[in-house]
């Protein structure tokens, strides 16, 4: 994608619905102007979108999940179609208020592992950190929508000091994610500060955000947040696109400054039924990711929230996904696709099954196109050979949170 208009040299440039057509650039592009004029009522995103009846009464709502959309996504919105990808991710309809089997307040159970207020440590060497609740936009999928959105329940210093002190005294976490909410949405000195100390703590070997800032809000990825982020390698980042259309010259460009900043970029996207599901759709984002420098990491599931029940599709579709994609498009551009288990089982990676039986000395494979072949196993092989290092297993304090592995080692 050219980041550069072809014929006078200027910036390419999302056009703006006319509502916006006189703001100067100045103020469309300033972070700040975009989170002030968010839009959030069905007077002001009919100024926009032409609204139908089921969103109107969706916004209507008193108890609807938060809806706040900055002007520069509600740009990318087609204003007449009610199946536009953009529009499904973040305008809520009379769906998100049907009750589904299974739906879950916390489906991931979070709160369960949650040793301090805000800390995850669900997986024996990692921690998720939730550093806000807070987002520039708000999609209708959302897997905290429990926490996320509230002004009233923010995390403040003291919050943050005790998430600190926590991973100060637990060793064995060799990596932080900072998550919430959207931990680029927290003032610059405040992430300077959380970012600082961490990387003042000898264990953690690596940080990680998670953020869809640069989606919905490119314009804060600045020259300033960069050199902050810049400070704390390594440090990495995981965005979230969900369709090629949410691509533009605009968001290309933040994620190019970010790259250039020494930050390795992943997408984590969403399978979401009218916006994502289909094969072509797919390939067609992981290619035009790739091609910004950022790597397909994970493709999720839907999980069991509240009001996500329409935007769920079947686990058959993403493993038909997957197959469409494993050996039709480069291996680079081919996230693992993952349900994460409801109840807090963490992440189980999903994918079509090419192996077809397994002997003493065969093993029977089939390949992308259908191919069957056998692979022979070697006559003689001794695991043994190699040294094993000092460092233990990593294991979690709760009975039964081992995994295989813990399992396969005694």
């Amino acid at each position: 994608m050219s980041f550069m208009n072809g014929n006078n040299g200027s910036l390419a440039r999302t056009p703006r619905p006319k509502i916006w057509a006189d703001v100067p650039d100045e103020k469309w592009d300033d972070w700040r102007w975009q989170l002030s004029n968010r839009l959030n009522s069905v007077e002001e995103l009919s100024q926009v979108i032409n609204l139908t009846e089921s969103e109107k009464k969706a916004l209507s709502e008193k108890n609807l999940f938060r809806v706040d959309i900055t002007p520069f996504f509600a740009s990318l919105i087609d204003p007449d179609s009610r199946d536009c990808p953009i529009r499904r991710q973040v305008i809520p309809t009379e769906e998100e208020m049907v009750p589904f089997t299974s739906m879950m307040e916390d489906s991931l159970a979070e709160d369960r592992h949650s040793p301090v207020p805000g800390l995850v440590h669900r997986y024996p060497d990692r921690v998720l950190m939730l550093v806000t609740t807070q987002c520039a936009s708000y999609c209708r999928y959302c897997t905290r929508s429990r926490i996320v959105g509230d002004p009233a329940a923010q995390f403040n210093r003291k919050e943050y000091d005790l998430q600190l002190d926590y991973l100060r005294n637990t060793p064995q976490v060799r990596d932080v994610l900072l998550s919430g909410g959207d931990p680029l949405v927290l003032p610059p000195k405040m992430l300077d500060y959380i970012l600082s100390k961490l990387r003042e703590i000898p264990h953690i070997e690596i940080i990680r955000i998670g953020s869809r800032v640069p989606i919905f809000l490119p314009q804060r990825i600045d020259d300033e947040l960069c050199e902050t982020l810049a400070k704390y390698h390594p440090l990495w980042m995981n965005l979230h696109f969900n369709h090629h259309k949410e691509i533009t010259p605009e968001i290309a460009r933040g994620c190019d400054k970010l790259s250039r900043a020494g930050i390795p970029l992943g997408n984590q996207s969403v399978l979401l039924a009218g916006v994502n599901d289909s094969v072509h759709i797919q390939r067609k984002l992981v290619h035009e990711l790739v091609k910004i420098r950022i790597r397909p990491y994970y493709l999720y599931q839907c999980d069991l929230v509240e009001g996500a029940g329409h935007l769920r599709t079947t686990v058959a579709k993403g493993i038909e996904i997957i197959e469409g994609l494993r050996g039709h498009t480069s291996g680079y551009a081919i996230p693992t696709y993952v349900v994460d288990a409801p109840g807090g089982g963490g992440k189980i990676p999903v994918m079509p099954n090419y192996v077809i039986s397994q002997g003493s000395n065969k093993v029977v494979l089939r390949n992308f196109e259908g191919l069957i072949t056998a692979y022979s196993e070697p006559d003689a092989y001794d695991p043994n050979l190699v040294k094993p290092l000092d460092q233990q297993i990593v294991r979690r304090p709760e009975p039964g949170q081992e995994g295989v592995l813990g399992l396969l080692e005694g």
